[in-house]
């Protein structure tokens, strides 16, 4: 199979190429030629324009299969992922059974090794993601679990953390700890400002939050390891991740699709698909959450894909369940927000972090690209969400750009 990439501008700070319009054969999966401009074949199949980067991945995403199957099967799911322009995925352990064993890792990996994108399971932190004790973290990571966290659920006993964080070390694991703590949080179903006083809904305080992250940074200093902060959602946590970065420690955070775009000002009409974990804050964390995207203090974005069926989300506020799709969504959002280039940047930063596989955009190289454009305007209904559950919370914003295609060597979408 050969494709020729006509005109792209490559957005690669690893290649040599980077910033500059070429043409492009990739026959096979391997980037056979990179130049200024290459003869039009007629055995291969053409795209002419728009940018060309690393396939992007996301740290975040969740699928239902095993278990959920009616929410998302892992084969649907990663074509969505495919689709939206990604090409890595980190699937997160929201399985049943919970993703906490040598055997859940590989079924996860075993299952989707026909998709064009590649899975990155995620182990349970704890047995079930029950908090109470350690997983089997080291035969996880054999299998290819590239980190460790219980999803959405903070880590109570904070001497587990410590504890996780000296085991994992000598191995070289990613420890995700949530940052919120339940106790603060209580029955609170959306940030705690004035819209959760006009609305009568109870309110989750930014102290949930940033106590959890301050408390983990401590740990992290005591104990050393490799603490991945997930969704981040204050101008606190900002504040805080930035100042332990300075002291050297190694410490990543990321942050939601929603949270960077909304405020909770969007939840005067009660709609549950605006009902997220963290909740979406006021406009005074939504600008520093977008400082920390351009200051480097946030080092990725994720689109925190999590598809309920509807009989989660068609209930009084207070009932429905936490989370919102995000994947078709993610570039046409963010091109409202950042430069192409930071854009790639958040969307790509994940793989050095997880040591996912990187390759530069180089001749001889396997190709893991994404193609996109940022020309156009346009508001996503209901007809753009792929995914098999319908609860996106992006359906009638404003978006800009398209994704165009991914290729790698398991094989190609292109529009």
């Amino acid at each position: 199979m050969k494709t020729l990439l006509k005109s792209v501008t490559i957005i690669d700070k690893e290649s040599s190429y980077h910033g500059k319009k070429q043409d492009i054969l990739i026959e096979d999966g391997i980037i056979k030629q990179i130049a200024s401009q290459i003869p039009s074949l007629d055995d291969c199949q053409t795209i002419a324009g728009g940018y060309i980067s690393q396939g992007w991945a996301d740290s975040s995403v969740s699928f239902g299969e095993p278990g959920y199957e009616e929410r998302e099967t892992l084969a649907h799911g990663m074509t969505v992922a495919a689709r939206s322009g990604f090409t890595q995925v980190m699937l997160n352990p929201t399985t049943h059974p919970i993703t906490d064993t040598h055997s859940g890792v590989n079924y996860l990996k075993s299952a989707t090794v026909g998709a064009i994108a590649e899975a990155f399971p995620i182990g349970a932190l704890t047995t079930e993601s029950k908090g109470d004790y350690l997983a089997e973290l080291y035969d996880m990571q054999q299998a290819g679990a590239v980190a460790f966290g219980d999803y959405k659920r903070g880590i109570s006993q904070a001497n587990l953390l410590k504890i996780a964080l000296q085991y994992t070390a000598p191995f070289g694991g990613i420890v995700l700890s949530f940052p919120c703590d339940a106790s603060i949080m209580g029955k609170g179903v959306v940030n705690e400002y004035i819209t959760s006083t006009r609305l009568g809904l109870k309110g989750i305080p930014a102290l949930a939050e940033e106590i959890i992250v301050a408390r983990d940074l401590a740990i992290l200093e005591y104990a050393g390891g490799r603490l991945h902060i997930p969704t981040i959602s204050t101008a606190g946590s900002v504040a805080l991740i930035a100042q332990a970065k300075a002291k050297g420690l190694d410490v990543s955070c990321s942050v939601a699709l929603g949270n960077l775009h909304f405020t909770d000002e969007i939840l005067e009409n009660f709609d549950t698909n605006y009902k997220v974990l963290p909740p979406l804050r006021h406009q005074e964390h939504v600008e520093a959450l977008r400082k920390g995207v351009e200051n480097g203090t946030i080092d990725m974005i994720t689109s925190d894909h999590y598809p309920l069926d509807i009989e989660c989300k068609a209930k009084e506020f207070d009932l429905a369940d936490f989370g919102s799709t995000g994947l078709e969504a993610t570039l046409g959002i963010l091109l409202t927000h950042f430069s192409v280039e930071k854009t790639v940047e958040m969307l790509t930063n994940a793989k050095k972090r997880f040591s996912l596989p990187s390759t530069p955009i180089e001749i001889g190289k396997k190709a893991n690209i994404t193609l996109f454009t940022d020309q156009g305007e346009w508001v996503m209904n209901k007809k753009d969400i792929i995914s098999s559950s319908k609860n996106c919370a992006f359906v009638g914003e404003n978006c800009k750009g398209k994704v165009q295609g991914v290729i790698t060597e398991r094989g190609q979408w292109l529009v």
